[in-house]
């Protein structure tokens, strides 16, 4: 029987996302924001988003738009070749929406690798990224932290304490069971702290320092926060706000292990019957005011890798009341569509293209190029001289900028190789004389075309010179579907 209760959900959730984030260096792992100002007009370069002013503008009317919940139900196609900042403008999106607007990204190719039925896969997809912020009355113990008294039993060895808590009016004893007691120590809960215990599950959030204790230490960090002691009663009634997303509501109340469903990995197909009741649910909640419906972001990028029937799927659920955004993504021109005999513009039926704000990137200029791999330098942490980033520039305008983006990493570790403090010209000369770009991989093939397997050059292109060729097969490789 699916059980319903909120706070229920609320608290599994959270322990679900209490996980550290490992940051990394990926691929737009630079981006920070659309990097607009406050009349929504583009900075040249801010936020790691560097040209493409046009695309950024229109992306930054959607954000305000989904921010203003203006926007519900409505899908936007950005569309460009290959290497343009479609993907890049996306990740911008999602950091000026914040953490609190749920942004799914999905890749075309994904939904077909998946052990469960296209539709099914979409309509998970689509449900991740509608959140529910829920409300509720918790109720809670605020006080200042006077004394701590921990005891080990010298025979078991079990733990059991005391903390002494007070507010402006009053002071109380509390007895410490063993989970509480590993709940101070992690959170390194000392006298003279203000804390919060939330009596329902028992967690302990520390708020900051007593001023009355700021003259303690000397040596303090700038993070030490200093907030006033609490007044009135020590145990009070407080409302609390959840942000959990329909997806997560679902796999709760679809599983018998509940919330550990969620560290399954693929959870399955969830019955619409799971999800009729939770949306009338989540529709009970609203007309109480315990609820409001977040509409997030669905971005799926290669989106002319879906097929006519997820298409047809897109076109239905888009008319749906609870539709989040959906941000599509494409490098095709016109295309066969798949599972169709037919074409479009970027590889997409007309009617579904009917339905979208389209969005178009252009190639970046000579200058942009150069800021951008710029900006990538600063990213990795990898010093380079003017004269290289010159060349490096050269190379991304005569092959592609991401050939030069892969070449600051390897020109890198050539330069820690001589033990020399920034990359030089010889560095870049270097690797690239090691790893071809595309143009010169496809001069290669051609040249030596006899000696591999399967080469499948029609007899009519063997009169093509060799640049019209290596252009065929260029264009093979980006644009055929």
């Amino acid at each position: 029987q699916t059980n319903m209760s909120t706070a229920g959900i609320t608290s599994k959730i959270e322990e679900v996302k209490d996980i550290t984030r490992i940051e990394r260096i990926g691929a737009h792992s630079h981006i920070r924001g659309l990097g607009l100002d406050d009349s929504l007009e583009p900075r040249q370069v801010s936020h790691g988003m560097v040209g493409q002013i046009e695309a950024r503008r229109g992306a930054g009317i959607i954000v305000q738009m989904i921010k203003e919940g203006k926007i519900a139900g409505r899908a936007v196609l950005i569309g460009g070749q290959p290497g343009t900042g479609k993907t890049a403008i996306a990740m911008g999106m999602a950091k000026a929406l914040g953490d609190d607007v749920p942004f799914t990204m999905l890749a075309g190719s994904e939904i077909f690798s998946l052990e469960m039925s296209r539709t099914e896969s979409l309509a998970q997809a689509f449900r991740k990224s509608i959140g529910v912020r829920i409300k509720e009355e918790a109720e809670i113990i605020e006080g200042e932290v006077v004394e701590i008294e921990i005891d080990k039993s010298v025979s078991s060895g079990q733990k059991n304490g005391k903390i002494t808590l007070k507010t402006t009016e009053m002071e109380t004893v509390y007895d410490l069971g063993h989970k509480m007691i590993e709940a101070i120590g992690k959170e390194k809960i000392i006298a003279g702290d203000i804390i919060t215990i939330d009596k329902a599950s028992g967690k302990i959030s520390k708020l900051g320092r007593s001023f009355a204790r700021s003259s303690d230490y000397d040596a303090m960090g700038p993070q030490t926060r200093f907030v006033q002691c609490p007044e009135g009663e020590l145990q009070k009634r407080k409302e609390v706000v959840h942000t959990v997303t329909l997806h997560e509501i679902d796999v709760i109340n679809s599983r018998s292990q509940g919330f550990l469903a969620l560290f399954a990995g693929d959870i399955g197909e969830i019955k619409p019957e799971v999800r009729d009741q939770i949306d009338q649910k989540v529709a009970e909640w609203r007309e109480e005011g315990r609820a409001e419906i977040v509409p997030g972001v669905l971005f799926i990028d290669e989106v002319h890798m879906l097929d006519i029937e997820c298409f047809s799927f897109l076109n239905r659920a888009l008319e749906s009341e609870q539709a989040p955004i959906v941000v599509m993504a494409t490098n095709r021109g016109i295309t066969k569509i798949r599972g169709t005999n037919y074409k479009g513009p970027h590889g997409l039926p007309l009617d579904l293209l009917d339905r979208l704000l389209i969005i178009n990137t252009k190639p970046y200029k000579e200058k942009e190029l150069y800021q951008i791999l710029e900006t990538r330098c600063q990213e990795e942490d990898v010093e380079m001289g003017e004269d290289a980033l010159n060349l490096l520039t050269k190379i991304a305008v005569e092959t592609t900028l991401r050939y030069s983006i892969h070449l600051i990493t390897v020109a890198s570790l050539s330069a820690i190789k001589r033990k020399a403090g920034e990359i030089e010209v010889e560095d870049i000369r270097r690797c690239y004389g090691l790893f071809v770009d595309i143009k010169r991989s496809t001069e290669f093939l051609m040249q030596y075309q006899k000696e591999f397997l399967f080469h499948e050059v029609d007899e009519e292109e063997k009169d093509t010179p060799m640049a019209e060729q290596i252009t065929i097969l260029s264009t093979i490789t980006f644009i055929s579907p």
